[in-house]
Formats: structure tokens, sequence, C-alpha cells
């Protein structure tokens, strides 16, 4: 797993709304979006879907993540 990284507390509920109306898509539409805004040159906004992107596939994993001790 990439390192992940959260701006604010929102990115979790805009993930967690990504999964509620995408399901197994939410990934892929955050995916989505990051292009359209690097397409757009928007950084900032292609930074943070991409961030959601992992964040999503994160939530989705049953599997421990980092050091299990």
């Amino acid at each position: 797993m990439p390192h992940l990284y959260l701006a604010d507390r929102r990115m979790v509920a805009e993930a967690s709304s990504l999964i509620r109306d995408f399901g197994v898509y939410a990934a892929d539409e955050a995916a989505i979006r990051a292009d359209r805004s690097r397409a757009a040159g928007n950084v900032v906004s292609f930074c943070r879907w991409r961030q959601l992107g992992r964040l999503v596939r994160l939530l989705e994993t049953d599997l421990p993540v980092g050091t299990v001790h």
C-alpha cells in the first residue's frame, strides 16, 4: 500500500460517500475525477482525488495494513 496522506477529516467522509454511491467502482470514480482535474490543470484537486482513491482502496480491504504486532 502506498503512503496515504489525509489532509483533513473531510476526506474520510468523501471516501465513504464515494463507496456508498459507486460501490466497488468507487476507486475507479476517484481515478476518473483525478484525471479530469489533471486535464484541467488543477494539480491540487488532482492530488486530492488520487489520495481519495487510495483511501477508498484501503477502506475496502479486509487485510491488515502496516506493522502487525
